[in-house]
Formats: structure tokens, C-alpha cells, sequence
């Protein structure tokens, strides 16, 4: 399989749903792409392929609860368009992992957008139940980016 964009996604979606696979990954030169799926959408960027494994295991693999009820009230979404980040710094801890207690008004993300970092901030107290996004990945206006218990 050769490696241009479109088609190499398409090549790789259409193996995913043949072969029932919820996550595969494929990389050739500098280029390095994985597609996951998962009940709640969220997103992997793609990574150069040189980029080293110490050097994304700081990004929190985007997890899951069944249990949790995820009404709306529960959902943090996205005040904007840009580019999350789960930490202050690339070597940094994330502000939240999945089983962590947030005070009102804590930040729980970055959101970079024209060039300027945006804090979003937990609506209210509780326990964090999942977190549906990857560092360094872009999002919309009203994205679902975690689930408050």
C-alpha cells in the first residue's frame, strides 16, 4: 500500500470495517497516520513517524466509562474552534486524568485558537468519568471534550 493521504485513509477505513478493528495504524517514510474508533468521536492526530513514543506518552489515551450517564449536563463541551491541549507544557502532566476530582472553575483544557491559548474550565465540581479528546487535536465549537460524573 502506498502512502498518499486520501487514499491511503480511505484503504485503511475500509480494512478497519472489513476486519472489524476498532483502531489500526499505518506509517511509511515521515508520515504515520492511526484511525480509531470509539462510541463517542474523538480525535488522533497524525504524528511524524520519527516522533518518539516517550515523547507522546504524556497525551492521554482518550478513555471510556459504560456506566457513566452522559446527559448533557454531565458533557464539558468546546467554548471554540482550535487545537486542544491536555497539559500546560509538552513534558508537562495533563491538568485531568479520568478518575480525578475537579474544583468549579478548574482548567481542564487549552484551546489555541489565532495564536492564543484559551482556558476551558469545569462548569462545576465533580469527578471526571471520561475524557473524549487527544492532545494536539483539533476541535469545533460545541465538541463534546469530557464527561463530568
Amino acid at each position: 500500500m502506498s502512502f498518499n493521504d486520501k487514499e491511503t485513509v480511505k484503504s485503511l477505513a475500509q480494512l478497519m470495517d472489513e476486519l472489524k478493528l476498532s483502531e489500526i495504524e499505518y506509517g511509511k517514510g515521515d508520515m504515520h497516520v492511526r484511525l480509531s474508533r470509539a462510541a463517542n468521536s474523538f480525535c488522533v492526530p497524525a504524528l511524524p513517524a520519527n516522533e518518539t513514543a516517550a515523547q507522546t506518552q504524556n497525551n492521554p489515551v482518550p478513555q471510556t466509562k459504560e456506566t457513566v450517564e452522559t446527559d448533557e449536563k454531565n458533557i464539558v463541551r468546546s467554548p471554540m474552534l482550535g487545537i486542544v491541549y491536555v497539559a500546560p507544557e509538552p513534558d508537562a502532566e495533563p491538568y485531568v486524568k479520568v478518575g480525578d476530582t475537579v474544583a468549579a472553575d478548574q482548567t481542564l483544557f487549552l484551546i489555541e485558537a489565532m495564536k492564543t491559548f484559551n482556558p476551558v474550565k469545569a462548569p462545576r465540581a465533580g469527578k471526571v468519568a471520561s475524557i473524549l479528546v487527544t492532545d494536539r487535536c483539533a476541535v469545533e465549537y460545541d465538541d463534546a471534550l469530557l464527561v463530568l460524573e
